[in-house]
């Protein structure tokens, strides 16, 4: 029905919204729509009770019909009233529930995608999708839901009442319907396309003030405010005019309705008083009265379904970006014969392993490795920037799969087992150390579920952070801001160190964890990380190459290739890159 009455809209798009949701929502849906029966049928009654009231304050007329008439017309607006209230809550439990359900599909979709979906996708494009296209979903299904039944059975009471009142008035007043329907006809390619750039300008807003918030030091350091400010007024002047665009457009409805009803009305009061084969086309003022009613109240559905063609290609532009992400492959997933990993020693190690990252400039990151990180000893990997160093991390997390080749975990490809047991046996600390939203513990305890109060605080104290928190306004349940931004780089740094500890994994991986640290700290943390490492499987990344001294191997990583490996005391005995590194470090 849609397809037919709405041509050149999306039809499937529509219909998989429709019956999604509205399936999901049937019950405050259908009772929504009892309530637009009971608000069209009083609305065509008020105006069908008009002739009555005329005809009750005739001076013939006995005082208990007037009164009669009178409950008749409190009665009628009481329903519509009460109508109109069930109506407008049960579409707002429905819309809202619509609201919640899809930005949980949408977020549980995106946690399930690989790292290389991100690396592809705006987080400003996520954000438009994960709110403004939600929106957009239950503004569809309103208009669909208030167009087809409340506009359209209402126009239909009151095109009963007009007809059986006035069947030659109401003949000419339905002549304005082809003209109001190829007005608007012509208006709506203009809005999808106004509305897809709009959300276009809103995405550049989100991402300037995403910027601003991440990059706040960098702007006041290089006195940016004044970019930053011109590169948000750009964006927010954008949108405005993309929004005053589409109100233009949504109202140049109303103009063309309001004429051609004046011009309506104005022929049908000139053709009351004309007389058609020997006979007057109106028969008596209250009918007159009460089709003038019908036809001045049809007034607002009728500009509501002519107009609702253009709120819904609005609102499409939002409905696709949803689906856009709801229907985007999965890059990672888990084999679907996944097992747990057996019990066993934890030795990694890379078969062949090349890889090259998915949208990169093509050339290959790591070449034909073959590599084995000894169980329970601790490897070193050292190179220069950009060798691949943190892409061994990387797929020894699963973060991304190999081009060819596999990574094993005790000789089982790590793309057989389930991703909950991997990230159960391993513990990460990296260079970039993020921090969620709320307090000390909570960041430090995300290590592990389980992990009790004083698992936590024995954790903070072997990764030196025990002192730092404790003189915290309110110690470890201080609110560590928005990524940690109430505390220093290297505080950070502990509390990712102290998670990485309580996590207790047999697994651990390191990229450059003391990065943020002064030499002190460092010292210290470097004698936990080096107490915590034994008996665990550990591949660290260090450039300062006292961090790596006390690993069993070190492994030299040039280009995506092995350049040398071997016990630190085996390197420094040949003239090679780790010495000529060594001796460039320790001679400065």
């Amino acid at each position: 029905m849609l397809a037919k009455l709405l041509p050149g809209i999306e039809e499937k798009l529509l219909y998989r919204l429709l019956s999604e949701n509205y399936q999901a929502q049937a019950k405050w849906y259908a009772l929504a729509i009892l309530s637009m029966f009971f608000v069209a049928g009083t609305t065509a009654a008020s105006a069908w009770i008009m002739k009555d009231i005329v005809q009750s304050l005739s001076p013939d007329e006995p005082a208990y019909k007037v009164y009669g008439v009178a409950m008749a017309v409190a009665a009628i607006f009481a329903v519509k009233g009460i109508a109109g209230y069930l109506q407008a809550v049960f579409l707002s439990i429905a819309g809202n529930r619509i609201i919640a359900s899809q930005q949980i599909k949408m977020f549980d979709r995106l946690i399930q995608q690989g790292v290389s979906y991100f690396g592809s996708k705006s987080s400003s494009d996520t954000l438009v999708s994960l709110t403004q296209a939600s929106q957009a979903a239950r503004a569809v299904l309103d208009t669909v839901l208030l167009s087809f039944v409340r506009d359209l059975f209402t126009l239909i009471g009151l095109g009963f009442v007009m007809f059986t009142q006035q069947p030659v008035l109401s003949a000419v007043s339905i002549v304005t319907i082809p003209v109001a329907l190829f007005g608007i006809k012509n208006l709506l390619k203009k809005v999808r396309d106004i509305v897809t750039r709009e959300m276009v300008s809103l995405s550049a807003i989100i991402k300037v003030a995403t910027e601003t918030s991440m990059g706040i030091r960098v702007i006041k350091a290089f006195a940016l405010e004044d970019h930053m400010a011109a590169r948000m007024n750009q964006a927010v002047t954008r949108v405005e005019k993309m929004s005053n665009s589409i109100a233009r457009l949504q109202a140049a409805t109303m103009p063309m309705m309001d004429v051609l009803s004046g011009l309506a009305i104005a022929a049908i009061l000139a053709m009351s008083a004309t007389t058609i084969f020997g006979g007057r086309v109106v028969t008596s003022q209250g009918q007159l009265l009460s089709f003038l009613t019908a036809l001045i109240m049809a007034y607002d559905p009728a500009r509501r379904l002519a107009s609702m063609r253009i709120g819904i290609e609005t609102g499409l532009v939002g409905v696709k970006m949803m689906y856009d992400l709801l229907d985007h492959p999965i890059t990672m997933l888990e084999s679907e014969n996944a097992k747990p990993l057996p019990e066993g020693p934890r030795q990694v190690a890379f078969r062949n392993v090349s890889f090259n990252y998915e949208g990169g400039n093509g050339e290959t990151v790591l070449k034909s490795l073959d590599l084995e990180f000894a169980a329970g000893k601790s490897t070193a990997l050292v190179g220069p920037s950009g060798s691949g160093k943190s892409t061994i991390l990387n797929l020894t997390m699963r973060l991304y799969d190999p081009t060819d080749g596999q990574v094993e975990i005790d000789g089982m490809d790590i793309r057989d087992v389930t991703f909950a047991s991997l990230r159960e046996n391993m513990a990460f600390v990296g260079q970039d150390t993020f921090l969620f939203a709320g307090s000390v513990k909570h960041n430090i305890g995300l290590g592990r579920a389980d992990a009790t109060d004083d698992e936590i605080i024995a954790a903070a104290k072997a990764a030196n952070a025990h002192d730092f928190i404790s003189k915290l306004p309110e110690g470890y349940e201080s609110d560590v801001g928005e990524n940690g931004g109430n505390l220093s780089g290297g505080q950070r740094q502990r509390l990712s160190i102290a998670r990485a500890i309580l996590r207790d994994a047999p697994i651990l991986l390191l990229d450059e964890a003391t990065s943020a640290l002064d030499a002190e700290s460092e010292a210290e943390i470097q004698k936990a990380l080096h107490d915590l490492s034994q008996g665990r499987t550990t591949i660290l990344i260090a450039h300062r190459l006292s961090s790596v001294m006390r690993a069993d191997q070190i492994i030299v990583v040039k280009d995506g290739e092995i350049l040398e490996q071997g016990t630190p005391a085996e390197l420094l005995k040949n003239e090679n890159f780790f010495k000529r590194s060594y001796d460039l470090q320790y001679d400065m």
